[in-house]
């Protein structure tokens, strides 16, 4: 897979810095990136949000990676991973997520997630208090995701995808590249001015391995979302550990309202709402959004 030519510099770079990995029987793409300085913090595990990729990071993984072990991957159905033409659960994620972190040996760890990536983050944090997933979550970061559904604004681009049939597109029925990107912008800031190599590189992983084709399937998260909400977020409210919440006030679909309901049902040890800033923070205001989360993690 390693140096397609179809790549942008950019991704083939963000491409070149991880590892392929067979986790949970789907080839996976992983990145384990080694501290900068002194390995002071515990790992941080970073989980994406729908419908785009570990990518969403590429601009402060780095800075993350000051005095910590930084993992990412993107899930199966996303990203540079897989996209196979299945049905897609949480149990599916979870699973892959485990059989990364047992892979590469860490026992302790911190957790960053966002959007689709806060319900991943429930579930594993629901199979530790079962006994399920024997890691130690020492602090979490929660940010721009719909944990309460019913709170939600779901885009026009959802609804469209949520009321199609759960199977994948035909190859000759896509979803093109310029609607994708006016979805994604549509969830930004009206302040914000995220550079167009940013939308790009988001459709590019898309529809690598025709992914853009599975978003009827991928999407049925949502679906679950309401169906299991307290399996999710009741695990994200009774997690002993210090819960950081950053949240881009601006969010058009999960609203901010969501995040003070979490900070009053979990306690949250602290709260930064970015002014200005959508539901992409990390790509929005990366500066505000890593000084924002390096505080919580401190």
């Amino acid at each position: 897979m390693t140096g397609a030519s179809w790549r942008s510099a950019a991704v083939a770079a963000w491409e070149a810095r991880g590892a392929y990995r067979a986790l949970a029987g789907h080839e996976v793409f992983t990145l384990e990136l080694s501290p900068t300085g002194e390995e002071t913090a515990e790992p941080l595990l970073v989980l994406h949000g729908f419908p785009t990729s570990s990518f969403d990071f590429h601009l402060m993984v780095d800075a993350l990676a000051e005095d910590r072990r930084i993992l990412l991957l993107d899930m199966v159905g996303f990203g540079l991973s897989a996209k196979p033409d299945i049905a897609y659960t949480f149990d599916l994620h979870a699973d892959v997520v485990e059989a990364f972190v047992a892979d590469v040996g860490v026992t302790r760890l911190a957790l960053l997630t966002h959007d689709m990536g806060d319900t991943v983050g429930g579930e594993l944090l629901a199979r530790a208090a079962e006994g399920r997933w024997p890691v130690e979550v020492t602090r979490r970061v929660l940010t721009n995701g719909s944990i309460y559904i019913e709170m939600a604004h779901l885009s026009d681009g959802q609804q469209f995808l949520l009321a199609l049939p759960d199977e994948r597109l035909p190859d000759t029925v896509g979803i093109d590249g310029a609607t994708l990107q006016a979805g994604l912008t549509a969830t930004f800031s009206p302040a914000s001015a995220v550079d167009q190599a940013e939308l790009d590189a988001a459709w590019e992983l898309i529809e690598h391995r025709q992914g853009h084709l599975v978003l009827p399937r991928t999407i049925r998260y949502i679906e679950e979302r309401r169906r299991n909400e307290r399996r999710f977020t009741g695990a994200i409210e009774a997690h002993p550990s210090p819960l950081g919440v950053v949240w881009g006030v601006d969010d058009p679909i999960a609203v901010v309202a969501m995040a003070d309901r979490v900070e009053a049902a979990a306690g949250a040890a602290s709260l930064a709402k970015l002014v200005d800033v959508g539901h992409y923070p990390m790509l929005e205001a990366p500066d505000r959004f890593l000084a924002s989360v390096s505080a919580a993690l401190a």
